[in-house]
């Protein structure tokens, strides 16, 4: 077995007793401390609470086909940015692993999977779903923004075979900008239902006129949504 590639990585500290956490995983092109400034641009303050350890991992940078190949900071390769192509479910898994390396190092600090929420914007929303759907159904929740699953995505097959099985996936939180001119709305919109068909529950947020972009109402809603799935502790 292949050992997980360790990730760079900044994190918004708790200003109280560290009892939860989130990933937020960035979109292609990006890097951790990039989306971190991109959130603190559009809300104040900034996506930071007492009890909440907010980790913002860098992808490695890879070949990217999209990109004719140049390097790029993503966190799995894809043949072009559609709906109607296959996975690469190679890069996607690998990823997988570094990136469940990191919520091993959370559990290992005393926060448990059901205190984890994963999310992340655009690919890092992709990402998050996989993580979420077949590598760790056991979290608290996860979110995606302005991101979109392939149409024969196995993260579908994961769900109704959890579904048929009976046991928990998490709570989905799914926003996507009307406006948006690389990752389709539709695109959002239909992953979502998908998700729901196949047996996970799923909040889809439209925003109007927003582009693929994160903007402030927005995120106050991700706030909003991440305090309910990761209360303090005791309340």
């Amino acid at each position: 077995m292949a050992v997980a590639r360790r990730l760079q990585l900044c994190a918004v500290a708790p200003t109280a007793k560290h009892s939860a956490s989130v990933l937020f995983l960035h979109g292609s092109g990006d890097t951790g401390q990039g989306l971190r400034a991109w959130v603190r641009d559009v809300m104040t303050p900034d996506l930071a609470f007492p009890h909440i350890r907010v980790l913002y991992p860098t992808a490695p940078e890879r070949p990217y086909t999209p990109m004719r190949g140049a390097l790029s900071n993503v966190w799995f390769d894809r043949l072009k940015i559609s709906q109607d192509c296959p996975e690469h479910l190679n890069s996607i898994d690998s990823m997988a692993q570094s990136l469940g390396s990191i919520i091993q190092d959370e559990v290992d600090a005393g926060v448990p999977k059901h205190r984890i929420v994963i999310g992340g914007f655009s690919m890092g929303g992709a990402m998050a779903l996989h993580l979420a759907c077949r590598f760790h159904p056991d979290i608290a929740g996860v979110f995606a923004l302005s991101s979109f699953l392939n149409k024969d995505s196995v993260a579908f097959q994961a769900v109704e075979e959890r579904q048929r099985s009976c046991l928990p996936v998490p709570d989905l939180l799914q926003c996507h900008g009307s406006s948006d001119e690389l990752v389709l709305f539709q695109w959002g919109e239909e992953t979502s239902a998908l998700l729901q068909n196949a047996g996970m529950r799923s909040t889809f947020q439209c925003f109007p006129g927003l582009h693929h972009q994160i903007c402030g109402p927005e995120m106050e809603l991700v706030r909003g949504w991440i305090l309910s799935r990761l209360p303090p502790s005791g309340s």
